[in-house]
């Protein structure tokens, strides 16, 4: 399903929906296009609105009888989300991951789209337009970032790991709770960034681990799988396979190696 020719014709159509809505609206937001969705932390803007429609049009006609999950969709319409449980190849997208440093005007965000077929990613782009960054993987085939192969190795004997978790900002008093067996020596929990970047720290060797107490597909599927294709792991609390559709025990976590996710896992189980 995944050809080269489509591989980059995916990137080309990412690309394009950066260039004509996203960073055109970059450090230049009207007040009037920027709004509240749950809560104060909780941002959404006509770049991520507009985003995702082009991005559903020119996707969907790249492969004919595929569907879209994405963030603003599903937002409007929750019953959406079911698609990913469905037959057809989905789209999974987030058109802006951390919208909050987009209001901002920080570099720390970035589009995020993955192909998914009954549940099994297959490839994933990771495009971050203010820091030029843009990663790629294919099931079976690696993980690259601007043309060079990624590998995220293994942490550095003796060094505490750098565990990015659930921002404290987005996590109830429960979910912050189960993030607590984090907090022992050896481990150094930060809050993260957009999801997608820091999935990208991990397949760099640059972050060591992350732990999330959210299952949304959009923020997960296209760093899971470069991730896994950098050589990493990803695990459930229970250590069943992450299911894209939802119903996963959390929190759960992805590492740069098995051993290192295993560790956190189990930090995170005793909480």
């Amino acid at each position: 399903m995944i050809e080269e020719q489509l591989a980059r014709q995916v990137e080309e159509a990412v690309r394009s929906a950066a260039a004509a809505e996203i960073m055109p609206r970059w450090r230049k937001l009207a007040e009037h296009e920027v709004s509240v969705k749950a809560g104060p932390h909780d941002l959404v803007t006509d770049a991520d609105r507009n985003a995702e429609r082009m991005l559903a049009a020119e996707l969907c006609a790249l492969l004919p009888g595929s569907v879209l999950v994405g963030e603003e969709s599903v937002h409007a319409d929750p019953a959406g989300y079911a698609l990913l449980a469905g037959d057809a190849p989905v789209w999974v997208v987030d058109p802006v991951d951390g919208t909050r440093q987009f209001v901002r005007g920080e570099t720390g965000f970035c589009t995020l789209v993955a192909l998914a077929h009954r549940g099994e990613v297959l490839a994933s782009w990771t495009f971050a337009p203010a820091l030029d960054l843009l990663a790629f993987a294919r099931r079976g085939a690696g993980a690259w970032l601007n043309g060079r192969r990624l590998a995220a190795g293994s942490p550095e004997p003796g060094r505490p790991l750098d565990v990015a978790h659930s921002h404290p900002d987005y996590t109830s008093a429960r979910q912050k709770q189960s993030l607590t067996g984090l907090r022992v020596p050896g481990v150094a929990p930060r809050p993260c960034g957009a999801a997608g970047l820091e999935y990208l720290g991990i397949a760099r060797g640059d972050v060591d681990a992350l732990a999330f107490t959210w299952e949304l597909a959009w923020d997960h599927a296209a760093g899971m799988l470069l991730v896994a294709e950098a050589g990493g792991a990803v695990a459930t609390l229970t250590g069943e396979p992450f299911r894209l559709a939802g119903g996963n025990a959390l929190p759960f976590t992805a590492a740069r190696d098995a051993a290192t996710a295993e560790r956190v896992r189990a930090l995170l189980a005793g909480a």
